[in-house]
């Protein structure tokens, strides 16, 4: 599952690949993204992978133009704590 890959409706789309995810690809976009930016909630994708028992990876893939010193602990922060629960 690779979270930026749908532009319209990302959770309708997430949630029908869902059944069938073996590994995760979360995309964060700090600092705006190089080609397109998406604003996505983490806990509802969580919530939707949690739904269908996922218990795999979740990486993180991050494309925004923020420095990456800052933006991939914060994002990493952030999927922890969309996660965690």
């Amino acid at each position: 599952m690779d979270t930026g890959n749908f532009l319209e409706n990302p959770y309708d789309k997430l949630q029908e690949i869902a059944p069938k995810t073996v590994f995760v690809q979360a995309k964060t976009y700090y600092g705006g993204g190089e080609w397109y930016s998406l604003d996505l909630d983490y806990a509802r994708i969580a919530k939707i992978l949690s739904g269908v028992n996922y218990s795999g990876y979740v990486s993180l893939e991050f494309e925004g133009k923020e420095n990456p010193d800052i933006a991939v602990p914060k994002s990493i922060e952030m999927l922890s704590k969309a996660f965690a629960s």
